[in-house]
């Protein structure tokens, strides 16, 4: 077996993996992502139990119990750049032996489940509902460090978006992930579905005009528009096809939630935000906890 060096994985003086600090045992497998490091709390306030609690720089991880069902609720902080670092750290957490520095010979399966915020796309899907992503499109280069492949279907929505968008003349070029489908059957009813795009910034990457001119200023209404078949975009925001692609690269199942607090078509922003944010933790909460 091929051990890896120390340079490539970095373990502290505690045992833990780098980045999360977390130890093996520390992580269970069901893995709930959030941006924001406060918003773990906000998660595991609803545990029956919290086993461990640990913070290293903006990732924070809370593991614990639902019933017999145990959980760890981690942040992330912003991007796809953070989501590389978390769900790699993540997968080693379960599939590398740290002791001998070796792949295990038997992989496990996480179910990663993003609980985020992000802003709508199109004009019926309104501020404070929830979106369930059905794919993750990127346009922010990540997966495309990796060596990775595509269905016939993912392939026809690149090409379709792409010729849509004229993205690939002047940016990166898109790449498509698909939901877990093991994960995603569990969240169909009471819920919005479609095709989030994954930007690598906040403003000029999602069309916000501050002081700075854009070089496609149509990006929203292009992304708007753009159907194939039953598909169409109705989000965009900085994790969900970094999280799509690389975990389904390592064996896992994914998905992400996110609870729309700007509809950018009708200009609205979410006079509470807070609240829609928590109705979407309990909600999911009582999905996941019976998985």
């Amino acid at each position: 077996m091929v051990k890896i060096a120390e340079s490539e994985l970095i373990i502290n003086s505690r045992g833990a993996i780098y980045h999360l600090d977390v130890r093996p045992e520390e992580l269970a497998n069901t893995v709930i992502t959030v941006g924001d490091p406060n918003r773990v709390k906000e998660v595991s306030k609803h545990f029956d139990n919290i086993e461990y609690k640990c913070q290293h720089r903006e990732f924070v991880t809370h593991t614990g119990t639902i019933g017999n069902k145990r959980l760890s609720v981690v942040s992330t902080g912003i991007g796809p750049d953070n989501i590389d670092i978390v769900v790699n750290e993540l997968d080693a957490l379960v599939n590398i032996d740290f002791e001998s520095r070796t792949v295990k010979p038997e992989l496990t399966r996480l179910n990663i489940i993003r609980l985020g915020t992000s802003g709508a796309l199109q004009e019926d899907i309104p501020v404070d509902s929830i979106v369930v992503s059905t794919h993750g499109l990127g346009i922010d280069n990540l997966l495309n460090y990796y060596k990775h492949d595509n269905n016939d279907e993912e392939m026809q929505i690149i090409q379709q978006f792409v010729a849509h968008t004229q993205l690939n003349s002047n940016f990166s070029h898109p790449y498509i992930s698909s939901a877990g489908s093991a994960v995603l059957k569990h969240f169909v009813s009471g819920f919005y579905h479609g095709i989030t795009i994954t930007c690598p910034g906040f403003y000029g990457p999602q069309g916000r005009v501050l002081r700075l001119g854009l070089t496609n200023p149509d990006l929203i209404d292009r992304l708007t528009e753009f159907t194939f078949g039953q598909h169409r975009i109705t989000n965009f925001e900085m994790e969900t096809s970094a999280i799509y692609g690389l975990g389904r690269l390592l064996g896992h199942q994914c998905l992400s939630l996110s609870t729309i607090v700007a509809n950018r078509i009708k200009k609205e922003f979410s006079k509470d935000g807070n609240a829609a944010v928590a109705n979407m933790i309990e909600k999911s909460l009582g999905i996941i906890s019976g998985m």
